[in-house]
């Protein structure tokens, strides 16, 4: 039987319930430059840290909520270890919280890191996965969350944990299978790399 058998993903239009939990929790707000209307909220499964199965959920833009689901489903058939899989709504909007809490997530209206421009988050179009194992480093050098300076030197130990699969370099499927369906990542910057980041 495939991995990916029990694989389950749902994809819903941004409901009242829904939009008022964004507002609540500070992802969305007028002035976005993507009307909620234009977003989809995804539940799906992946596998977690404890190797067993849970069901995440996630905001993405309308036009790539059906890719971004079949992108999870290779993951999951790879096994590939997710910590926890949450709205930011649940961190008061905060990119920083959701970080510290090892979160993987994606639509969030705010600026891009360092910039007074939209993040592409803001429209939808990004995911972060695994952030504390996958860390944004600026050019300095410095990563702001301590949890992930052991993450710094990019490389696999091997030594069998989820934390260690968890880490996304050039040569892994997982990065492989984002940029066969076209998306960008961070990893590949010169100067600043976000290693969690993937965008379309």
């Amino acid at each position: 039987m495939p991995l990916w058998a029990t694989f389950q993903a749902e994809v819903l239009p941004i409901d009242d319930s829904l939009k008022s939990r964004m507002i609540r929790g500070g992802s969305w707000h007028e002035g976005c430059p993507v009307h909620y209307s234009n977003l989809r909220y995804v539940r799906m499964t992946y596998w977690g840290f404890d190797a067993k199965e849970h069901t995440g959920e996630m905001i993405v833009h309308m036009n790539v909520a059906k890719e971004v689901t079949t992108l999870f489903k290779a993951l999951y058939a790879l096994h590939y270890p997710i910590r926890q899989m949450r709205l930011v709504s649940d961190f008061g909007g905060s990119d920083f919280k959701s970080i510290e809490a090892d979160n993987t997530s994606a639509f969030n209206c705010r600026n891009a890191t360092g910039s007074h421009k939209w993040s592409k988050h803001s429209y939808g179009r990004a995911i972060d996965i695994n952030p504390i194992e996958n860390p944004y480093v600026s050019r300095s050098g410095h990563i702001a969350h301590k949890a992930s300076l052991k993450y710094g030197k990019r490389k696999h130990t091997h030594d069998g944990s989820a934390a260690d699969r968890a880490v996304l370099l050039e040569h892994d499927e997982a990065v492989k299978l984002f940029k066969r369906h076209r998306w960008k990542w961070g990893g590949d910057w010169h100067g600043v790399k976000d290693y969690q980041h993937f965008f379309r």
